[in-house]
């Protein structure tokens, strides 16, 4: 089940949700530093980090119904919608960027979600996905909406992708900090330090991937068996003469 819109607010006026919206949405916009005239899609609950994407010409924000929508922006037009996972209410191939976050960890149908991800995606597009690490401290965090529902290994990512039809290009880990009160002070600099000298993975896997490149097979034609016995006796093909072309 998912965590209600209210509850991801929460987490996210909290310490541990301002140091996650500061690291993760620095690695996405280090990823798409320019989104000029291009259409963004937020899958799941994106919007602490569409800010970001000010200079984009659409900006949109899906919330599964089972999470709940709020209105955002506040000051601005309404951009969020209320969809169902597995029939997302738009054109095919309508947006060149889509963001996911707390999206598939507590999906229903993630295949048929990350499906709906892999058609809304332009040929050129980008999509980010990020989801909870397994083995890393936020996915046992259960305060925090990362706590919840299936982490994932790399490995287990990039399979689910290309299982719709995505190939991964590129990925990276974010909140290596524990989410407890004394480390998130410390959350900029440890972020940037544990990755060099700790074994264990950060608590987020961050990944970027684009559409399967199409490549056209060419079936070749089987020689008929009248042809096979032709060329086995060595028997000619028969030459027209200029009455049969007549």
């Amino acid at each position: 089940m998912r965590r209600g819109v209210e509850d991801l607010n929460r987490f996210y006026a909290a310490p541990e949700g301002v140091v996650a919206r500061r690291l993760i949405g620095a690695k996405v916009h280090e990823a798409w530093t320019d989104v000029r005239g291009l259409d963004v899609l937020g899958i799941g609950y994106c919007t602490p980090y569409l800010d970001r994407f000010v200079e984009a010409r659409r900006v949109l924000q899906a919330m599964p119904a089972a999470q709940g929508a709020e209105i955002w922006p506040a000051d601005l037009k309404v951009r969020t919608t209320l969809v169902e996972e597995a029939a997302l209410p738009f054109p095919t191939a309508l947006f060149d960027r889509i963001l996911m976050i707390h999206a598939l960890e507590e999906s229903a149908t993630p295949h048929g979600l990350l499906c709906e991800a892999s058609r809304l995606l332009s040929p050129a597009g980008r999509l980010i996905i990020g989801v909870a690490a397994r083995g890393g401290f936020w996915a046992h965090a259960e305060k925090t909406p990362f706590g919840y529902g299936q982490p994932y290994s790399r490995m287990q990512l990039e399979n689910a992708l290309r299982d719709a039809d995505l190939e991964p290009l590129a990925w990276s880990y974010a909140l290596y900090t524990p989410p407890m009160p004394p480390f998130l002070g410390w959350a900029g600099p440890l972020d940037s330090i544990l990755p060099r000298i700790w074994p264990l993975k950060g608590g987020l896997i961050l990944m970027e991937a684009g559409r399967k490149p199409f490549v056209a097979h060419t079936v070749k034609a089987q020689p008929s068996l009248l042809q096979e016995l032709r060329d086995v006796l060595g028997v000619q093909q028969p030459v027209p003469t200029s009455k049969e072309l007549a």
